[in-house]
Formats: structure tokens, C-alpha cells, sequence
């Protein structure tokens, strides 16, 4: 007789929702890291478990209800996180349909658990339909709830970081759960066995100049959490404050030798808000993927004032190809407000060290932040084109649900998206935040005419036949032609 089932964690499927056309060929299909190291941590703790990837097998809510129904497992966990903080409020859309399905067809209990949902807990549990709601990072509430349900426990104050309702229908909440100490002894790697591993691929411009070769992929923390508080971030909502835990290097690298040697994979990307930051850490991870001879196609972010001289060349050496800045803006007094102080000489300092290096550099600029106006977006516009990096992402300013913008949205009265989605950069129903000075909608226009003012520019398009060939050239023109879709611009 086959063991019973003690939980299938769900990774809801909104690529479509979120990036229209684009993620049809453009977008990477990541891994569910989190849905993987949740899976790692039960097994270690002795329980049965699966992983459903709705996202990589194209399931809709349907298909994960009846994929999880014939599995029969004690519980559903759908798990909302995303590849970068952000990604967990866009999916909840996807999340929510998912868990509706379940209820509809007479499911397992439920749980979801994301950084979204540990925000906004009791909202979570008194609009979604869910039976349990996880405040805090997961693997400990999870083990727990597993636990008591095997039990048949009525009553679940023992299970740390749990919303539910009681038999009269009422709120409950039970105490937090404290976070993981010692990331490689309870989150030791990625239960990669459980995933469809030949179905992920990389972003396009992670490939750029072999955009053939963008499988197989994978992506891997190496640290949970950030030490900063930009105000526009969310990525310590479900860690309960602003912090920093990291993997050693040879648990990383180890997981690394495992993805290549096993399955195959050169593109990796690593997770973490801010891997370039602690010097022993990466210089740490650098020797021993040196050391082991791995042949990779690394790409990673980093901030201004944390890449320095001497990590560059072993960077370089150990496969670091790609490095995302957080350039946010071309105005010291925008950025200041942003939690972002550093001058507009550092920022070209350190793109042109990193590119001297052999390294592209991804800038990432954010517009429609609380100061900008018309004149500062277009500042910031003109800086993406004279620093003429390797790629761009161009964001509109969003209060992401745990992130101070979120409080500052609400004590001001600032109009929010009116659905998860909303929360999406490339979505249909975008809405950034307005300004003082400045509409949503006139925001998010600019944003969108700044993405292919930039991407068409000759002295772009120029730098990426030179650096990776006339092929991908013609693959970024083609990409700059897509327009994306808006509601509300």
C-alpha cells in the first residue's frame, strides 16, 4: 500500500495573468524555490510530500484540483511567494483561484503561505477560500499544522503562525513562529527530484548572444532576507523584520555541482534581494565554484555600494555574467526619499567597473516614486540611455503589501490597484501609485514609452550587436515591438 500523502505544495499559474504575451517567450519560467525548500524541510522532518507546479505544466485552477485530489494528501499548501518579493502579491490572483477550485471539489484543507499572505493575514483568510493562513516564512507552521491534522487535533494553538477560524466561525490567530537559525542544517537545498526540471528556461536577456541555450535552468538562494529598508520593498514581510541569514558556501556550491552534474544546468539565477553585499560570503561561494570547475551562466543582484574592486575578478571568474543595480532613480533627492543614498557619480563608477570586469549590468529603474515628477522621470530616462546598460527593467512605483510604501498608501489615501494582478508590472490591470504632481495613468505611460524609447534606441541596439551578435539584435527589436496591453493608461 503506498504511504499516505502528508501534503502537495502548489505553485499557482500566472504567468498569462501576469505578463500578457510576454511570458509566452520572453519571461523565464522559474522554479518554485520556496514550494522546493518547504519540500526539503518536511522530508527532513520524516513527512510524505509532493510538489504540483502549476506554472511550469500549464495547469489551470481545474487541473491543480484534480492533480491534487488524486493525490489525496492530508493537506494543500499553495504556496504564493515568487521569485523576487514582489511576485507573491501578483500571484495571488492565481492563488485564489486555485484555492477556490480545491473548496469546490471537495479538496483537502488548505493553506497558503507567501510573503503577500503574511503581510495581510486575516484579510487573506477572510477573502480567499482557505481553510489556514501562515504568518511567517512557512516551514515550521506547515510541519506543524501537518501534525496536528494527522492527529486529528481540534484544537490548534499549538501550531505557531496559524490564522483560521473556529467552530463558531471566529477569527484566531496563535502565536508567531520563530524563523529557521541555521539555514543549512533546515532548509538544506531544493527537492529538484519533484519538479519538472526540463521544462524551465531563462529569462531572454540572460542568454543574450545564445538565446538557443536557455535551458535547462534554475534559480537558488543563497541567503533569506535583506538588511535595507528601501521604502518600496516587501521582502522581509514574511521574516517579521529587517535581516539577513545566509547558506554556507559549500552547502550553495554543492547544490550547484547537483544542478549541473544531475540536470544539466548552466543559467542559474541566485535569488537573493542583495547576494552582493558580505564579501567573505560571496568570495566564499566564488573559490568553491572555482575550485570546482563548474561552467556557469550566473546572474545576480547587487546594489551601488556593495560591489567592490577586489570581488569583481573572482565574479567574473566564477561565472557571475549579469548583475542587477538597483539604480531606482536619476534624482539624489528621489532616491534619498527612496532609502537610496548614493551619488549619480557612483552609479556610473560602479557600472563602468563591473562592464570593465567582462560583466553586463542589468540597471533596474523605478518610476512614479512619492517625489518624482515630470522632470525626474525624464531625468531618469535620459540617465538608463547615457549608461547604456547591458539590458533594463523599468518599474512603476508600487505599495506592495508589507513594504512602508503600503503604510504610506493607506495613511494618505492613495488609490491601489483593484486586483492582485494590478500589483503586476506588465499586467492588463496595472495601477502604480500617483505622485504629487503626477496621475497613475501618466506614470505608467511614461513607464511604458521609456521601455521602448530605450530599447529602440540605435546606441543601445548598437552595443548589443557588438557585445552578442546580429541575431539577438533582431530577437530586441522584435521584443521592443510588443506593446503591452493597459487598462489605465
Amino acid at each position: 500500500m503506498a504511504a499516505v500523502l502528508d501534503a502537495v505544495f502548489i505553485n499557482p499559474s500566472s504567468r498569462e495573468q501576469v505578463y500578457q504575451k510576454l511570458g509566452g517567450s520572453l519571461t523565464a519560467i522559474e522554479p518554485p524555490t520556496w514550494a522546493g525548500m518547504l519540500a526539503t524541510y518536511c522530508r527532513n522532518q520524516g513527512l510524505a510530500v509532493d510538489i504540483l507546479d502549476a506554472e511550469a505544466l500549464g495547469l489551470g485552477p481545474d487541473g491543480v484540483a484534480r492533480e491534487v485530489i488524486d493525490r489525496a494528501p492530508r493537506l494543500a499548501v499553495v504556496v504564493a511567494y515568487g521569485h523576487q518579493p514582489s511576485a507573491s502579491t501578483q500571484s495571488m490572483g492565481a492563488a485564489g483561484l486555485c484555492l477556490r477550485a480545491l473548496r469546490a471539489a471537495g479538496g483537502p484543507p488548505t493553506l497558503i503561505v507567501g510573503g503577500h499572505v503574511s503581510a495581510l493575514p486575516e484579510r487573506t483568510l477572510l477573502e480567499e477560500a482557505v481553510d489556514f493562513v501562515c504568518e511567517g516564512e512557512g516551514p515550521r507552521t506547515v510541519e506543524q499544522l501537518i501534525r496536528a491534522l494527522t492527529a486529528g487535533a481540534t484544537d490548534l494553538e499549538s501550531v505557531e503562525g496559524l490564522w483560521y477560524r473556529d467552530s463558531d466561525g471566529a477569527v484566531r490567530h496563535t502565536r508567531p513562529a520563530r524563523n529557521l537559525d541555521d539555514l543549512d542544517r533546515d532548509l538544506p537545498g531544493i527537492a529538484w527530484d519533484l519538479l519538472p526540471m526540463e521544462r524551465y528556461r531563462a529569462h531572454n536577456w540572460h542568454c543574450f548572444g545564445s538565446l538557443e541555450a536557455r535551458q535547462p535552468y534554475a534559480s537558488l538562494y543563497t541567503s533569506l532576507g535583506c538588511p535595507f529598508k528601501c521604502s518600496f520593498c516587501c521582502i522581509n514581510a514574511p521574516f517579521g523584520r529587517a535581516g539577513i541569514r545566509y547558506h554556507g558556501a559549500e552547502q550553495v556550491v554543492g547544490e550547484l555541482t547537483l544542478l549541473a552534474e544531475r540536470y544539466g544546468v548552466r543559467n542559474v539565477k541566485i535569488v537573493d534581494e542583495m547576494f552582493v553585499l558580505h564579501p567573505r560570503h560571496v568570495e566564499a561561494i566564488c573559490d568553491a565554484i572555482i575550485a570546482r570547475g563548474l561552467d556557469l551562466n550566473i546572474w545576480a543582484y547587487a546594489r551601488i555600494d556593495t560591489v567592490r574592486d577586489g570581488l569583481l575578478p573572482k565574479l567574473a571568474q566564477a561565472g557571475f555574467r549579469w548583475l542587477a543595480l538597483g539604480i531606482e532613480s536619476a534624482s539624489e533627492f528621489v532616491r534619498d526619499g527612496a532609502e537610496k543614498s548614493f551619488s549619480t557619480q557612483d552609479i556610473y563608477d560602479t557600472v563602468r567597473k563591473i562592464q570593465s570586469h567582462g560583466i553586463s549590468v542589468i540597471g533596474n529603474y523605478i518610476f512614479g516614486l512619492p517625489d518624482d515628477t515630470r522632470d525626474t522621470l525624464r531625468g531618469t530616462l535620459d540617465l538608463a540611455l547615457d549608461l547604456n546598460c547591458e539590458f533594463a527593467n523599468f518599474y512603476s512605483a508600487m505599495a506592495y503589501p508589507g513594504s512602508p510604501l503600503y503604510r504610506t498608501a493607506l495613511e494618505r489615501g492613495w488609490a491601489l490597484p483593484e486586483t492582485w494582478a494590478g500589483y503586476s508590472q506588465h499586467a492588463y490591470e496595472t495601477l502604480p501609485l500617483p505622485t504629487e504632481t503626477l496621475a497613475a495613468s501618466e506614470v505608467l505611460r511614461f513607464r511604458d514609452d521609456a521601455f521602448h524609447a530605450y530599447f529602440a534606441s540605435p546606441r543601445y541596439l548598437e552595443l548589443v550587436e557588438h557585445k552578442f551578435g546580429s541575431a539577438t539584435r533582431v530577437h530586441v527589436a522584435e521584443m521592443s515591438r510588443q506593446r503591452l496591453a493597459r487598462k489605465y493608461a
